[in-house]
């Protein structure tokens, strides 16, 4: 089945210099190549080496002269993201965009990062929460606007206060949702607090509807040794053209969020098509466990004590 293609403009973005996370494959990677192809210095921070100059390679062999190199980050370890911190806020260079793209979901077994977290929760949210702090100067001083990645996952379920490590019971589903609520909540509490102590920074949310990804491919290094069904399920939809969006259209929410002049702060961003599954990104209403300003604040002050770090009050 045919489609109509789908696709935004990016702004020209010489002399600016953009971070995303989780940019070694898939709607990461095509996230990537248009921003170096609108003229941006991409730094793409990886954990696995391999995989990074692979991204790489191809980003060039689509950009001849795109400005883009590597970094070392494993968000499942807060050493990891700190070290990340200390190596570009020596480099000194402001950065512009930062898109929070990375994420893991539904390991079959509940697992921990290395600093002992519900790995979900410690990568998709704690992980990016560690990294802005990190990224605080950098980002102020290039007046950035940050997008943060959420997912469908967002419109349901809660926040397990009383457990947020799944330590007495675990449900993969359940413990992705959180770490996908949390994130959110986070992204929207950063504009807010930037707001209120001048930061300069603004901060949006994007999702990328539903896509065959690599997020429930065979991930080895999580336990998942074959692809899930529901990945085959995705894969077979978007090739048919069947309500879902593709690895390139996926991307394209974070993309307007994160680069049109016209995206606004503490908005949300999603494709528009029939339960914002698939189709052009557009601007829509906020999943309804995001809506509470008291569970952001709640959110932030906990991941503060989790992660060791304040962000400043004035």
């Amino acid at each position: 089945m045919s489609r109509t293609p789908i696709d935004i403009t990016v702004p020209n973005l010489a002399g600016k210099r953009a971070l995303i996370t989780g940019a070694s494959d898939g709607m990461g990677l095509t996230i990537a190549q248009r921003l170096a192809a609108a003229g941006a210095e991409v730094i793409m921070p990886v954990r696995n080496r391999r995989k990074g100059d692979d991204a790489v390679a191809k980003i060039r062999a689509q950009v001849p002269n795109a400005d883009v190199s590597l970094r070392d980050l494993d968000l499942s370890s807060l050493q990891s993201v700190a070290a990340l911190g200390e190596t570009l806020c020596t480099e000194g260079a402001p950065i512009h965009i930062l898109v929070n793209n990375a994420g893991v979901m539904t390991p079959p077994e509940r697992q921990t990062t290395a600093d002992g977290f519900e790995l979900q929760f410690g990568t998709n949210h704690l992980g990016h929460f560690a990294l802005v702090g990190h990224l605080l100067p950098l980002l102020r001083a290039g007046q950035a606007r940050v997008t943060s990645q959420v997912s469908v996952a967002a419109r349901s379920g809660r926040i397990n206060w009383d457990d947020v490590n799944w330590e007495n019971s675990y449900s993969g589903s359940k413990a992705y949702s959180q770490s996908k609520i949390a994130f959110g909540l986070f992204g929207l509490e950063l504009d807010r607090r930037s707001q209120a102590h001048g930061w300069g920074i603004t901060s949006n949310l994007s999702h990328p509807g539903i896509a065959p990804t690599n997020l429930l491919a065979a991930r080895p290094e999580i336990g998942r040794s074959g692809d899930t069904v529901e990945v085959r399920i995705i894969r077979l939809l978007s090739a048919r053209g069947i309500m879902l969006g593709t690895v390139a259209t996926a991307g394209l929410p974070a993309l307007m969020a994160a680069t049109d002049p016209q995206a606004t702060r503490g908005a949300f961003y999603g494709p528009s098509g029939p339960g914002h599954l698939g189709g052009g990104p557009a601007e829509q209403k906020l999943f309804s466990p995001l809506r509470s300003t008291d569970d952001a604040v709640r959110v932030w002050t906990l991941s503060e004590r989790m992660t060791e770090i304040e962000f400043p009050v004035s």
